[in-house]
């Protein structure tokens, strides 16, 4: 029986080997998001950005994410959300969302849900490195304290 799958890494993520290890018969829809690296944020130009997280609880909250999306879209067969940490470059990937369903309206809308959720929920931190200084997103850094 395959499984959904809730990851944390520090390596590349495989996005195409994700959408296969999710695939099943019955998914007529297969939608991703795929979250990357921009050379920008309001007018500064972004070197690359670095992700902290709290890998043991940010798991735990990505399937948490992955329970209200069966709740709300019952119909979804399968769900990947895969995260990455550490130092990225731009055009990387940071984090994937893949959402398998029979129908594609399911799959689009538990998608958007997932990442808007993940956003808001998963203890993971980002900081802009800017060709002029870094900041953490939101003024947040892991450690509590505002930057």
């Amino acid at each position: 029986m395959i499984e959904d799958i809730f990851e944390i890494t520090r390596e590349p993520i495989d996005k195409q080997g994700l959408e296969q290890r999710l695939l099943t018969g019955g998914a007529g829809a297969v939608v991703t998001f795929d979250g990357v690296v921009r050379d920008n944020t309001n007018g500064r130009r972004v070197t690359t950005l670095d992700y902290d997280a709290y890998p043991p609880m940010a798991v735990k909250e990505m399937r948490r994410v992955g329970e209200e999306i069966r709740q709300r879209w019952p119909e979804v067969e399968r769900i990947g959300i895969i995260h990455r940490f550490g130092e990225m470059k731009i055009s990387e990937s940071s984090v994937v969302i893949v959402v398998t369903s029979p129908h594609r309206k399911i799959a689009f809308e538990a998608c958007h849900y997932a990442i808007d959720r993940v956003k808001q929920i998963v203890p993971i931190w980002k900081k802009e490195i800017f060709e002029d200084g870094e900041a953490w997103v939101e003024g947040q850094r892991p450690d509590g304290q505002t930057s």
